[in-house]
């Protein structure tokens, strides 16, 4: 029997506001990529919220870390995420989840992503034990006072006073 279906590519987004992206966000990125064809890296823009780094800096910065990686994309985007995701044909939702905190966090976000787009799924993936500790806003805080981040973000920042 010939088999006529086509593969449909399986497209995820890996959405959030990415301020800044850390190496537990990298670690989900590639190994959501055993999951899915194409990934696309969404950084979310709220005007209501005032990034610490620049939307532009950091797109390049994420760009960089995955030059070599023709199956994953970078965008920035201002609408509802699910909308995002249909609009560039994903029918998949990637998050990273490090304790229960997250999941009870993002459990009712996925909901709601189900709500605007019935087709839509969320896949959660665990975040590898060596970065579970590991948050933007740590990050962010440990990079105000002049401290070294190399250990946390994939790509190099610019090293700033302790002013």
């Amino acid at each position: 029997m010939e088999d006529n279906t086509q593969h449909i590519p399986r497209i995820a987004i890996f959405p959030g506001s990415f301020d800044p992206f850390t190496k537990g966000h990298e670690d989900v990125v590639r190994r959501g990529l055993h999951l899915f064809d194409k990934i696309i890296i969404s950084i979310g823009f709220n005007s209501q919220k005032k990034r610490f780094f620049e939307l532009e800096t950091m797109e390049k910065m994420i760009q960089e870390t995955f030059k070599d990686e023709d199956r994953i994309e970078v965008q920035t985007y201002s609408e509802l995420t699910a909308l995002f995701a249909k609009r560039n044909g994903a029918r998949f939702i990637l998050r990273g989840i490090r304790n229960t905190t997250d999941f009870e966090y993002e459990t009712p976000i996925s909901q709601a992503n189900k709500h605007v787009d019935s087709d839509i799924e969320t896949v959660f993936l665990i975040t590898s034990p060596q970065y579970t500790f590991i948050s933007s806003s740590i990050v962010r805080e440990l990079y105000r006072y002049g401290q070294d981040v190399s250990k946390f973000v994939p790509y190099q920042l610019p090293v700033i006073s302790n002013q």
